[in-house]
């Protein structure tokens, strides 16, 4: 366990410091590489946008980066399982929301850390502030002076603030609620209600939750000084409208035939049978981190007819403010609001809600690794993954703004606002995520044939700590954990095989045998059989095959020969599939994108087209998308009557003629699919017509790897392949100096693979070879 806690520290040290230090930047947004483009960025040019702001401030949202940009600010007195750490040290924090604005939002952030408690000069620092942003998110500040601080501002301050401490937990508990008590069928004005903590988050929550049509007198409230009871002299007003009349309360009594409990206090202080006291079909929302009031299992096997939420990831219903803050302040600053009011986050509160109730999308299913997710006790609030969060928490936010009369600029076409709003973000950033969350679910062994690289074994390191596979490290044992040893990797919970050393002896001669009967009149005797099962590629191989492990990664340091070889000559191609495939997934500004063939397959002919078009259209339904392809040439729909650009022409007609539900069209050029005004007007025959293309076949291996390589190098797209098609079982080859990060994103995607290919056990596989089958005739 202390091995484990010291890796993820210096993995985490590592992630902060390694490179650029930190976790974010300043990218300029208009070109600045001509002597004119400097003179017009800076002096003389940039006096002209002055001029014009000095004679209307308002000029400040349309020449300046202020409409688009959120000040993240602390004093580091309460950061979240630290407590008063101060302001340098909350930094990090910081950096980390400004990172969630922009990947979820498209808000540019600067976090400023205020060395200063006092918080009548914290006000007056951030209130000098206001020039220079569109929005204020205030951060980790102690209770009482948050409030204090957030009042005050809100108040002087002519553009939003909001604490999202208070406000993010309050917003996603009550969209949460609202669903929850309409499944179990509660009204919330009879609602009976136990709180169990008075902070800042559990305050702003109550109030919250009275807006939403909830009565005073139906709130028991706990602190760590007992039950808030009109004869304490320590509340507040707010906290006196939720005072109970008599002391003589425990948490216990209160939650005896109370419809729900909401915890923001500490682990462990409700029991299984406080919850069995508790109203028919009762709602808990235990909310502490990282140990719930009482956890996720004992409340569910205590009640069946609970609604049970927690602060977790690891259970349903998960309570996070990025399904609030990020849309929040997005819909805030679009119409310039000059404040976030309580209409504002109201608004939020049903978006969210009602957007629990609609058919989730295949992206989100994948995440989480079901079918068809759907409104119920398991599902009462969005996933942070969903990507409809931006275009519809953030509109009715902006509505909101301008109903309530606080917005400095008016949205007249909201469809097109929408469309504005999907085009900021891509699928890019959800997909890894969802990826990595569906392989955490069912983990696989994956070999790691080149264990004695030090990009290998880091990868390796963080697949086993972050559960995605588990890890089997090929080659010498000495060298490995000497390389392991120098950069304090800790691999020792992971399995070393060496295919050269003594003791793999028995197992290699198995292999051997094995390997012999696939390819005995296919060039290999006997003899040679034995030799090859030394190279690790082959071992690997047959570990797969043999149901030893589910998935190998190989080629960081091997030709791609070197590595598709001995998987076409142990495991083979799945039924029915006449040749492998090589796609890669890219994942661009215009969501992940889907390229085939390129690695494999030279020049096919137009079956072979249909044939490889097959095979990524399967692989693309696996990630729960919607294969959407183009089949791509340099002739649009026959405007050039070449060999090349028929052939397509007719795999396209290959592809129909088979399967009539895939989305396809061709032949077509690369730059169509993705304008659409162009294909609407000129092919509106298309079935690609107002369709996101997403699997792009290219005629040849040629276009395929140079298409691959523009988009990777000058387009800025991640790349994660080449990814194996049509192979039994999942062997997967890493491009020559893989980074690390791109390791790891192949083993998520080795381990999916695996998930849906190696469905036999380890007798099963050993039985099934022609190896087992020979033995036994022989018997």
């Amino acid at each position: 366990m202390d091995k484990q806690i010291q890796l993820r520290k210096q993995q985490a040290l590592e992630y902060h410091s390694k490179g650029r230090p930190g976790k974010i930047e300043v990218v300029p947004t208009k070109e600045a590489k001509t002597q004119r483009d400097l003179s017009l960025a800076y002096s003389p040019g940039v006096a002209e946008p002055c001029k014009e702001i000095f004679n209307n401030k308002e000029d400040v949202y349309k020449y300046t980066a202020k409409g688009n940009l959120v000040a993240v600010i602390s004093n580091g007195t309460a950061v979240l399982g630290l407590g008063d750490i101060g302001p340098e040290a909350s930094k990090p924090v910081m950096e980390g929301k400004g990172v969630l604005f922009k990947i979820f939002a498209d808000i540019d952030v600067f976090d400023i850390e205020i060395n200063e408690k006092d918080p009548e000069k914290f006000v007056q620092i951030v209130k000098a502030l206001e020039p220079t942003f569109g929005g204020i998110n205030l951060e980790d500040i102690k209770a009482p002076e948050c409030f204090y601080i957030e009042k005050a501002l809100r108040e002087q301050m002519n553009i939003p603030v909001m604490h999202d401490d208070q406000h993010g937990t309050a917003i996603i508990s009550g969209a949460a609620l609202l669903n929850a008590l309409e499944i179990q069928k509660k009204k919330i004005e009879k609602t009976r209600f136990v709180i169990n903590g008075a902070g800042a988050a559990a305050m702003a929550c109550v109030q919250i939750y009275v807006a939403l049509g909830a009565s005073y007198e139906n709130f028991t409230m706990f602190d760590k000084d007992g039950v808030l009871h009109v004869g304490r002299t320590d509340l507040d007003d707010v906290k006196k409208k939720f005072a109970v009349q008599s002391a003589d309360w425990n948490l216990a009594k209160a939650l005896k035939d109370a419809d729900v409990f909401v915890g923001l206090s500490v682990g462990n202080v409700v029991t299984q049978d406080m919850i069995k006291s508790m109203a028919k079909n009762p709602v808990v929302f235990a909310m502490a981190n990282p140990e719930p009031e009482i956890t996720y299992d004992l409340a569910t096997s205590a009640r069946k007819d609970i609604i049970m939420a927690t602060g977790r990831s690891d259970y349903p219903n998960m309570v996070n403010n990025v399904l609030g803050f990020p849309f929040i302040f997005r819909g805030a600053l679009d119409v310039r609001a000059s404040t976030i009011n309580e209409a504002m986050k109201l608004a939020a509160v049903k978006a969210l809600a009602d957007l629990a109730k609609t058919p989730v999308p295949d992206i989100v299913n994948l995440a989480y690794n079901q079918k068809n997710m759907s409104f119920g006790p398991e599902y009462i609030i969005p996933k942070p993954l969903d990507p409809r969060l931006l275009s519809t928490v953030s509109p009715a936010v902006a509505k909101a703004a301008i109903e309530s009369g606080v917005a400095h600029k008016k949205i007249e076409d909201w469809e097109a606002y929408t469309i504005e709003l999907n085009k900021r973000l891509g699928l890019d950033n959800q997909i890894m995520r969802a990826l990595g969350a569906k392989a955490r679910r069912d983990p696989k062994r994956i070999v790691f044939a080149e264990a004695d690289n030090l990009k290998v074994l880091k990868a390796a390191s963080i697949v086993y700590d972050e559960g995605v596979g588990y890890p089997i490290l090929l080659g010498n044992e000495a060298k490995i954990r000497r390389i392991a040893e120098e950069n304090l990797l800790d691999i020792s919970e992971l399995p070393i095989i060496d295919p050269l050393h003594e003791s793999t002896e028995e197992k290699r001669n198995l292999y051997a045998e094995v390997f012999f009967w696939k390819r005995q009149r296919k060039g290999f005797n006997y003899y040679e059989s034995k030799k090859i099962m030394s190279d690790r590629n082959h071992y690997g191989c047959m570990m797969v095959e043999m149901g030893d492990a589910d998935a190998m990664i190989s080629g960081l340091t091997r030709d791609y020969a070197e590595t598709i070889r001995p998987a076409l000559q142990i495991i083979g191609t799945e039924e029915g599939v006449k040749r492998i495939a090589g796609m890669y997934l890219l994942l661009t500004k215009k969501g992940p994108l889907f390229l085939a063939d390129t690695t494999v397959n030279f020049n096919p002919n137009a079956e072979e087209l249909a044939d490889i078009a097959e095979l990524v259209a399967r692989e693309v339904k696996t990630f729960n998308l919607t294969p959407r392809i183009a089949m791509l040439s340099y002739s649009n729909f026959g405007s050039n009557n070449s060999a090349e650009a028929k052939m397509v022409a007719e795999a396209t007609r290959i592809l129909k003629e088979r399967d009539r539900t895939l989305i396809v069209d061709g032949e077509m050029q690369a730059s169509l699919p993705f304008n659409k005004e162009i294909m609407r007007d000129n092919y509106p025959f298309s079935e690609l017509v107002n369709e996101d293309v997403n699997t792009l076949i290219f005629p040849n291996l040629s276009a395929g790897n140079v298409a691959y390589g523009l988009l990777k190098e000058v387009g800025g797209a991640d790349a994660i392949g080449p990814i194996l098609l049509g192979l039994k079982k999942p062997v997967h080859v890493l491009q020559l100096g893989s980074s690390v990060r791109s390791i790891i994103n192949m083993a998520n995607i080795a381990v999916i693979d695996a998930q849906l290919k190696c469905k036999l056990n380890t007798d099963d596989a050993v039985q099934r070879s022609p190896y087992w089958t020979s033995r036994k005739k022989k018997q």
